[in-house]
């Protein structure tokens, strides 16, 4: 009787570590959250999908959950027309990366965006990106997006 109630915690454990891992969950997780504090600057919406910590790797962004919040109130404050468009996600596991045009005002050149975003337990935890203004000529014809 022992070996069954193990053999039924372990696999009741792995189907939560491998519901945790899913990746289009995972990345319905990231793309409501970007759309709540990035679109809607909505501080408190998206928070509901962070886990107990959150990394900033960006070395301009504060860091951690607080950190977060101070961009958001930013953004509202500075600058209230941003608007971020995804034009590809990837999910991987625990990973999701976003492809984003991102504009500060309306008519801007904008700039290009990769995000990282790496989840524990369905939760954001920590965060990577790399910013590349979009040019007014490039040496192709291909476009960023």
């Amino acid at each position: 009787m022992k070996h069954l109630a193990l053999a039924v915690m372990l696999s009741l454990a792995s189907i939560t570590a491998a519901q945790a891992a899913d990746p289009e969950t995972n990345k319905k997780v990231v793309l409501d959250f970007y759309e709540k504090g990035l679109n809607q600057k909505d501080f408190e919406a998206a928070a509901k999908h962070f886990g107990p910590k959150y990394i900033q790797h960006n070395p301009t962004a504060p860091d951690g959950i607080e950190g977060f919040k101070a961009f958001i109130a930013m953004r509202k404050e500075k600058t209230p027309n941003a608007r971020s468009e995804i034009k590809r996600a990837f999910a991987d596991g625990d990973f999701v990366i976003l492809h984003v045009e991102s504009h500060r005002e309306p008519g801007d050149r904008g700039v290009a965006i990769v995000d990282i975003f790496r989840l524990e337990n369905g939760k954001l935890v920590e965060h990577w990106d790399v910013i590349q203004p979009i040019p007014e000529k490039s040496a192709n014809s291909n476009g960023m997006f």
